[in-house]
C-alpha cells in the first residue's frame, strides 16, 4: 500500500515538474523579453507548489514503508531512489527555493541582456545575490548529507562524485594538456603546408541550416514526434522525455559551428528520448546525473561527428541541404581544428578540458567564500593566461559573463563536462570492442547498432545504478582516463 502511495504521488510530481520544464524551455525560447518579470513569478510559485509536496512529512513514513514492504527488484530500486531524491530535497526550505528561483530567473533574464555589452559593474549585485543562495544552498545540503559544500554541490549535479576524486584527475589531465596542445597544434600547423586547408566560409541561410540540422537530428536517431528544435543564446537540451526541446544558435558565414551544437543537444536527446518510459514518474526512471549524460552528448559529438566515418555519410547529406561539396580531405581540418580561443562552448576536444578544469577550480574557491564575486574578472583572467595563453580581463563577457550556468545558480555543474568526455571516449572503446563494424556503419548513415547498444548499456537503466557502477557495467571497467588520453594522441597527435 504505501509503495502505491509513492507510485501515486510520483505522478503528481511528474506533471509539476513537467510544467516547470515546458516553461523554462520556452522562457529560454520564445517567450516575449516582457514577459520576463510574471514567468519569474510564475515559475516561482510552480517551483515552491513542487517542493512543498515532494517534501511533504508524510512521504517520509511512505519510503519507511515501503522499505519493509516484499518488492520485485525494479520497486526496490525506485524506493532507493525515492530515498536519496526525498532526502536531497527536504535540507532546502520552501521559503528559500521560492526566493533562489525568483533570484536565478531575474540574473539570467539580466545576463542576457549584459553579457553583449561586457557590462560587469551592472551585472555583480545580481550574481552576487545568486552565489550568496549558493553558499546558502551548499551549507544546508553538506549539513543534511555530510559532504564539505562544494561537494554537496556537485551531488546534485553527479550522484557519487567528489572533489578528492575528480581534483587528481583534473590535474593530471591538465598537466597533460598544457604541452599536448601545442603538440596538437604543430602537427596541425605541419599538415596545413602539406595541404593548404580549403575555407568553408560562404552564405549558409539560417533556415537551410536548420533543416540540415532536423535531417541530422532524424538520422542519428532523435524522435521528431517526440521533440523539436530551436535558436537560445546557449545551446541547449530541455524539456520533458516525451516533448524534448533542444536549441542551437546559428552564424550564416559558416555552418559546423551551428551543426556541432545540434550533435551535441541531440546526444543528450537521445538520453532522454529513451529513458524507460515505464519509470518516468519515479526518480528512478531519470538519466543518472550531468557526468553520464554529458557522456551521451559528447558521445555523438565527439566520438561520432568529428570521426571520419560520419563525415563519409554526411558530407552528400550537406550538400544537398547547402549546395555546396566538399571532400573528406577539405572538411576534416575544421572538424578537427584545434586553437586556442576564449569562448567554451566553441573550443575543441583538445582545449575544451581546460575550460572546465578553469570553471571548476573557481567555483570550488566561490563557494568556499575564498574568491568574492567582484574579484572573479582577474582571477578567472590568470587562469586563461597560465592555461590557454589568451587574456580576457577588458572583455568579461568571455570570461565570468560567458555562460549562462552561474546567473543560473547551478554551481557544481561544470566538472560534469570533462568527466563525461572521459566517459564518452571510454563508452566508445568497449563499443569497439564489442561490435568492431560500427565504423563502416557510420560510413553508411546507419545508428541502428550503436543505438541499439547504447539503449541496452545506458540508456534502459535510467538511475538504477550510481554513474561509477554504470559505467563499469557499460564497459567492463572502472572510470579510465587513458582512453580520453589516447583518443586525443590518436586524434591530434603526432603520428
Amino acid at each position: 500500500m504505501s509503495f502505491q502511495k509513492i507510485d501515486d504521488h510520483g505522478r503528481k510530481l511528474e506533471a509539476l515538474e513537467h510544467a516547470l520544464a515546458i516553461l523554462g524551455a520556452d522562457e529560454a525560447t520564445h517567450m516575449a523579453v516582457g514577459g520576463g518579470e510574471k514567468r519569474a513569478e510564475a515559475m516561482a510559485a510552480l517551483a515552491g507548489m513542487y517542493h512543498r509536496q515532494a517534501t511533504a512529512p508524510e512521504i517520509a513514513d511512505w519510503i519507511a514503508d515501503a522499505e519493509a514492504q516484499t518488492l520485485g527488484d525494479e520497486q526496490l530500486a525506485a524506493v532507493r531512489e525515492f530515498r536519496r531524491h526525498y532526502t536531497n530535497l527536504t535540507c532546502l526550505p520552501v521559503e528559500f527555493v521560492e526566493r533562489q528561483t525568483n533570484a536565478r530567473m531575474r540574473c539570467e533574464q539580466l545576463w542576457r541582456d549584459l553579457r553583449a555589452k561586457n557590462d560587469w559593474a551592472g551585472f555583480v549585485p545580481a550574481l552576487d545575490g545568486v552565489i550568496a543562495l549558493a553558499r546558502e544552498e551548499a551549507a544546508l545540503r553538506a549539513q543534511a548529507l555530510g559532504l564539505t559544500p562544494y561537494d554537496a554541490m556537485i551531488e546534485q549535479h553527479d550522484p557519487g562524485a567528489r572533489t578528492a576524486t575528480i581534483g587528481p584527475v583534473f590535474s593530471e589531465l591538465k598537466n597533460f594538456l598544457k604541452d599536448f596542445v601545442s603538440e596538437a597544434l604543430a602537427v596541425q600547423e605541419e599538415r596545413a603546408a602539406k595541404r593548404p586547408v580549403k575555407a568553408l566560409s560562404g552564405v549558409y541561410p539560417v533556415e537551410k541550416q536548420r533543416e540540415l540540422g532536423l535531417a541530422i537530428m532524424a538520422a542519428t536517431g532523435f524522435d521528431l514526434a517526440h521533440g523539436s528544435l530551436s535558436v537560445s543564446h546557449h545551446p541547449f537540451c530541455g524539456g520533458v522525455p516525451s516533448d524534448v526541446r533542444i536549441t542551437t544558435r546559428y552564424k550564416t558565414s559558416e555552418f559546423l559551428s551551428a551543426l556541432m551544437g545540434v550533435l551535441h543537444e541531440t546526444g543528450h536527446a537521445l538520453y532522454e528520448q529513451n529513458l524507460p518510459k515505464e519509470w518516468s514518474h519515479w526518480p528512478l526512471g531519470r538519466a543518472r546525473g550531468m557526468a553520464m549524460h554529458e557522456s551521451q552528448s559528447l558521445f555523438v559529438e565527439k566520438q561520432i561527428g568529428r570521426n571520419p566515418a560520419f563525415w563519409r555519410w554526411a558530407l552528400p547529406v550537406i550538400a544537398q541541404h547547402l549546395n555546396e561539396t566538399w571532400s573528406l580531405e577539405d572538411i576534416l581540418p575544421h572538424v578537427h581544428h584545434v586553437g586556442r580561443g576564449l569562448i567554451r562552448v566553441d573550443a575543441d576536444e583538445v582545449t575544451y578540458p581546460l575550460h572546465v578544469i578553469l570553471r571548476y577550480e573557481l567555483e570550488e574557491e566561490i563557494i568556499a567564500g575564498k574568491l568574492q564575486t567582484i574579484d572573479l574578472p582577474e582571477a578567472w583572467d590568470a587562469k586563461m593566461r597560465e592555461y590557454l595563453g589568451l587574456s580576457t580581463i577588458d572583455t568579461p563577457g568571455d570570461g565570468p559573463m560567458q555562460d549562462v550556468h552561474w546567473p543560473a545558480g547551478a554551481f557544481g555543474y561544470f566538472p560534469s563536462y570533462t568527466l563525461g568526455a572521459m566517459m564518452a571516449a571510454q563508452q566508445w572503446a568497449a563499443l569497439i570492442r564489442d561490435y568492431p563494424t560500427a565504423n563502416n556503419d557510420l560510413a553508411e548513415g546507419n545508428f541502428t547498432k550503436i543505438n541499439d547498444w547504447r539503449r541496452e548499456k545506458i540508456w534502459s537503466q535510467g538511475s538504477r545504478w550510481s554513474t561509477p557502477e554504470l559505467l563499469e557495467r557499460a564497459t567492463g571497467e572502472k572510470l579510465d582516463a587513458s582512453h580520453f588520453i589516447g583518443h586525443l594522441r590518436s586524434r591530434y597527435g603526432a603520428a
